[in-house]
């Protein structure tokens, strides 16, 4: 009977990976145990295959979940309609409210059901034992058996926790259970004094601004965290998630978040491998419609480096909601579980991400300045310019109060506070992150995030000329239009590198530096665009086109 109740509450249960033996397993890459103590079989090396009994009642109650998220999304204009047609009375509410405890009745008869399948199928009943094993040890030999399954994250145990003793080692302070540090934006009206009659005159638009940012404007942000989509990509993310399991030998494992979040991970380990970039770790971070199942850590994998990516809170396995000080929590657990449970030095980690990624990548690089290279690839420098290229004029202001108070993705801020390496990849055809048209690749606001980025660097190479040639240089769509800038100017690389190399050699490696201060105009040109060619390459394609390999390139550094 336990056991009966067991998969009446169980989780549903995608997959049964295939063995990862010797001979499946990518050359080089570290073997992992084979799958469950069970006879291997033919059947078990596909998808689960559940009973008729199970399968018609998972149908019931999936149709079920996605008429709730409609209804969900759609309920103020329900509740205005009900309304305005007089059916909020009570005598209208008590009916209603008897036809709905029917419906939560049958919907748990039907989950009784399910669990009455599942009972009967030697499979799941397996697969909850183990899963039950686990929870109650969680030994490496009860994880190594629960590996071999896909099935609803929420029920798998956690791995790794925020407050472990050997993950804040060597640490100043870390999180509490408010969050991590961000950077917080400046007041709009500074010297303004914070009167009580100031407070109660903002009341009205703080209100509004947060309404909007905990509706409409987080979901727009971030997509990819809305449940129907979600539901509709769920194939190509199992597809996905087999894929790396399977064929890359993927550890996945689930991180607890100092603000209780909890995210979901996974982790492809190359250091066995003959090839030297396997010795680092790769830690990429996604888009607002990305899942690490299908986004962008195809790239360094293929490129034979070590892999962790992670999804947003609330996308795919990962809970919570995707606000700037959720995503940077889940951002700090990921660098603490490569650092203290893989195993890798900081110097050994480098932060790659694609589009809004940028902003926990450079977070990171911000709170951890010992990692070993920043990559962005089609971000930019802040939310606001891009917010409103979406909305209508007339809403400016509420648009600019909202971003910095809610939703404030401030890249460019928190790039300069890093001093190692970085490379920015700009699609030359990007449609998202220009502020007019794609061919306008002016309006690319990686143009804006390169700028920031060298003004606070070099500001004396960046003065009036250098800023001016960097501009022109940046206005180039292809490389021969990029290589007549370069040639144009005559630029001496050997010279350029024996200047910084002599000012870093004299003054150390922390930035602003003052080198160019006492050089000629024409000195200062030549070494603005030495230093945009080698912050900056170009990727002619779309923003969603996939960055192939071979452009994966590690930043340039003295």
């Amino acid at each position: 009977m336990a056991k009966l109740l067991s998969c009446v509450l169980g989780p549903r249960l995608y997959k049964i990976y295939r063995e990862r033996d010797s001979e499946r397993a990518p050359s080089g890459v570290p073997e992992t145990p084979a799958s469950v103590t069970s006879p291997p079989s033919s059947s078990w090396d596909t998808y689960y295959q559940p009973r008729a009994l199970e399968k018609h009642a998972d149908s019931i109650l999936a149709l079920a979940s996605v008429f709730w998220s409609i209804s969900y999304y759609s309920s103020p204009f329900a509740f205005f309609y009900l309304y305005r047609k007089g059916y909020l009375s009570l005598s209208k509410v008590v009916p209603f409210s008897h036809y709905a405890g029917t419906l939560l009745l049958v919907l748990a008869g039907v989950a009784c059901l399910r669990g009455i399948g599942r009972w009967t199928n030697p499979q799941y009943r397996q697969f909850i034992t183990i899963l039950e094993a686990t929870h109650r040890n969680q030994s490496s030999e009860n994880k190594r058996q629960l590996s071999n399954y896909n099935f609803d994250f929420r029920s798998w145990p956690v791995d790794f926790h925020w407050e472990e003793p050997s993950s804040r080692k060597g640490s100043r302070g870390g999180p509490s259970r408010q969050g991590v540090a961000l950077l917080r934006p400046e007041p709009l009206h500074r010297g303004t004094a914070d009167t009580l009659l100031n407070r109660v005159k903002k009341l009205p638009c703080q209100i509004t601004s947060y309404l909007v940012a905990h509706t409409l404007g987080r979901r727009m942000l971030y997509p990819g965290s809305v449940y129907l989509l979600q539901k509709a990509l769920m194939p190509v993310l199992l597809q996905g998630q087999a894929r790396l399991v399977e064929e890359c030998n993927g550890r996945r494992a689930k991180l607890l978040a100092c603000d209780g979040n909890e995210i979901d991970t996974m982790f492809v380990d190359r250091r066995g491998t003959a090839e030297p970039q396997g010795q680092k770790l790769v830690i990429c971070c996604e888009g607002n419609a990305g899942f690490y199942e299908v986004g962008c850590v195809s790239t360094p994998l293929e490129a034979g480096y070590s892999v962790l990516g992670w999804n947003h809170p609330g996308f795919a396995g990962s809970t919570g909601v995707p606000f700037p000080q959720n995503e940077a929590n889940a951002m700090d657990v990921v660098i603490q579980f490569a650092i203290h449970r893989l195993g890798f030095q900081p110097q050994d980690i480098i932060i790659y991400a694609w589009s809004i990624g940028g902003f926990t990548a450079t977070w990171a690089a911000m709170s951890y300045p010992d990692v070993s290279a920043v990559i962005l690839d089609a971000s930019f420098d802040d939310l606001v310019p891009l917010a409103l290229k979406v909305m209508p004029d007339s809403w400016r202001g509420l648009v600019t109060r909202t971003v910095r108070q809610h939703l404030n993705l401030n890249n460019a801020e928190q790039l300069c506070r890093y001093r190692g390496p970085v490379l920015l990849i700009r699609r030359t055809k990007d449609e998202i992150i220009t502020t007019t048209v794609p061919e306008d690749i002016m309006s690319n606001r990686g143009n804006d995030l390169l700028l920031k980025l060298l003004q606070h660097r070099y500001p004396r190479v960046m003065a009036e000329e250098g800023l001016r040639v960097v501009k022109q240089w940046l206005e180039a769509t292809s490389q021969l239009e990029e290589a007549s800038v370069y040639s144009q100017w005559e630029v001496d690389e050997d010279w350029c590198l024996s200047v910084l190399r002599s000012y870093q050699a004299e003054h150390g490696p922390d930035f602003p530096w003052s080198v160019g201060e006492d050089m000629s105009a024409d000195g200062r040109r030549q070494l603005a665009l030495f230093l945009a060619r080698k912050h900056l390459h170009n990727f002619e394609a779309t923003h969603c086109t996939p960055l192939p390999a071979q452009n994966f390139q590690m930043p340039w550094h003295l």
